[in-house]
């Protein structure tokens, strides 16, 4: 007897989980104001804009990786339009409203928008066919990146009960768009107590309220006063501060005409300078091309290489006394300046009630009639997917973690994989890197500077990450000392001329070339060459 009853126990427990699911799928539904999964192809449900220069075509595709669809944005550099109309109107004024989508910038985002715009009714002027960036809306939230945007938008559309007028409130340092190329999920929450979240992948990123003007730019609330538009600035008011002393005279001594440097008198051509000697001659070992045409091409020149005879002396040219700061030098004179007796401030305007000043304690929020992306992209690859509007923030969730988590935490492995592998890549390229270096170290050619070459290899080894400036002194160190092997040679006279010039250097340090030591050189008596820089420009 006890073995029916059990059935029939059983089969009433089954039957009110089966209810209560039942419930719980009603409310949940009820729950759900709009949501647009694309699992199904979009036409016939969406319109796209009929509008000419909305030229970006719209597609049903996979998410890369995925069986999961989306609406693709298919082009670069297009305008796309398109728009669904929700079934009931969406109201803002009461309850909890949370708008979500997710969107992949499947290759990247350099400039352009991912966002969304949630339109008023069709009584507001548009039609779905010919949408555009005019069209009417209550709220556009999501990613834009541009130059130096780089921003989740969120933007309230809203009228001035005053003025009549819609006014676009820009919410003030907004959370920035992820940098890579995974499915994330933008939420936004609007509560009753006009507190609006953004989650950017269920983080709260940002949290502000619609009547704070510290929040949202220009504040909702207008200030209660405004400048006067008609307050004019009178003729005599003086906003200097300080003004010149009209008491003050030019001193007697004050050469305006005086220049600022001139030469010094006391320094002496260094002994050895050759005059007469250019700081160029002639290449002798370069002989004039077989194929040269004097009338077609010219008379032919030699190229010019470094004077042999100047590397050996302390100059060459014309010798000019080098110039010095001068004392007298005091540039144009100008009256002191005092306190203006006259100084009245800054001007501004009288201040004026302001006939647009309101106040509430909610905002006049316009319903939500149609969901549309309207947006121009340099990005081709932008993918949409579960668009949803729900009165219940578990709701969200629910979709987050069911339609959203999943897709992403596989991205996440495989993009941890990729990284693990271009990491393992790198490592092995540097083990080459390295082993080709260190065979290069060994040649015979790099001489003294062999020494130097593996101290900057065994420092690079044990760095973490190879840098590229390590490299590029490795190498840098390997193709000099190849190309002195190669062409040294050819000037001899070059490479005596580099040896030479600290010598000069250390004169001109000693006997002038800064103002620090004008003194010092006073006194010492010497000055530095002076040298012209007679080098043609090829």
């Amino acid at each position: 007897m006890e073995y029916p009853n059990r059935k029939i126990w059983i089969a009433r427990y089954l039957l009110l989980i089966s209810v209560a699911c039942f419930i719980s799928q009603l409310n949940a539904s009820d729950d759900v104001k709009f949501y647009e999964s694309f699992d199904e192809d979009f036409e016939g449900k969406w319109t796209a804009s009929e509008k000419p220069e909305y030229t970006g075509v719209w597609k049903h595709a996979k998410s890369e990786g995925h069986d999961d669809y989306g609406l693709l944005v298919n082009e670069k550099a297009r305008k796309y339009a398109i728009v669904k109309e929700v079934d009931e109107h969406v109201d803002l004024k009461d309850g909890t409203v949370v708008l979500q989508y997710e969107v992949r910038l499947q290759n990247g985002l350099e400039c352009g928008g991912a966002y969304i715009k949630y339109l008023r009714p069709q009584d507001a002027g548009w039609i779905p066919k010919e949408f555009d960036n005019e069209s009417p809306y209550t709220i556009m939230f999501g990613p834009d990146r541009c130059g130096t945007t780089n921003k989740v938008h969120f933007i309230l559309k809203h009228q001035n009960p005053k003025s009549g007028k819609f006014v676009e409130h820009h919410l003030k340092f907004p959370p920035s768009v992820p940098s890579d190329k995974l499915t994330h999920v933008y939420t936004a929450i609007l509560k009753p107590d006009n507190e609006v979240k953004i989650l950017v992948d269920g983080e709260e990123k940002k949290k502000a309220n619609f009547l704070s003007a510290d929040d949202f730019e220009p504040p909702l609330i207008p200030s209660k006063t405004i400048p006067d538009p008609d307050d004019k600035k009178p003729e005599d008011w003086d906003e200097r501060a300080k003004i010149p002393d009209p008491e003050a005279t030019k001193p007697d001594d004050w050469d305006e005409d005086a220049p600022m440097e001139i030469e010094d008198e006391e320094a002496e051509k260094p002994e050895g300078w050759l005059d007469d000697e250019p700081e160029e001659v002639d290449d002798p070992e370069a002989a004039k091309p077989e194929d040269w045409d004097d009338e077609e091409d010219g008379e032919w020149e030699a190229p010019k290489v470094d004077n042999p005879k100047c590397a050996e002396a302390p100059g060459c040219g014309e010798w000019k006394r080098p110039l010095k700061r001068n004392p007298a030098y005091k540039g144009k004179w100008h009256a002191p300046l005092i306190d203006n007796p006259s100084y009245k401030g800054i001007w501004k305007p009288r201040e004026i009630d302001n006939p647009e000043y309101f106040e509430l304690d909610r905002p006049n929020f316009e319903p939500i009639a149609a969901v549309g992306i309207e947006i121009w992209t340099m990005q081709d690859g932008i993918l949409f997917d579960n668009i949803l509007i729900a009165s219940n923030e578990n709701v969200a969730e629910s979709y987050r973690e069911t339609a959203w988590k999943p897709k992403f935490t596989v991205e996440k492995e495989k993009q941890k994989e990729e990284e693990t592998t271009e990491s393992e890549g790198l490592k092995g390229y540097q083990k080459l890197v390295f082993d080709y270096l260190y065979k290069i170290a060994d040649l015979p050619f790099l001489g003294d500077h062999k020494p130097k070459v593996l101290d900057l290899l065994e420092k690079a080894e044990q760095q973490a990450n190879l840098t590229i400036g390590v490299l590029v002194a490795i190498v840098a160190i390997i193709f000099s000392v190849f190309f002195k092997l190669i062409f040294g040679g050819k000037k001899p006279a070059n490479v005596r001329a580099e040896a030479k010039k600290p010598e000069v250097a250390e004169s001109s340090n000693n006997q002038g070339g800064t103002e620090a030591k004008e003194e010092e050189k006073n006194e010492d008596g010497a000055a530095p060459p002076r040298r012209r820089n007679t080098r043609r420009e090829d």
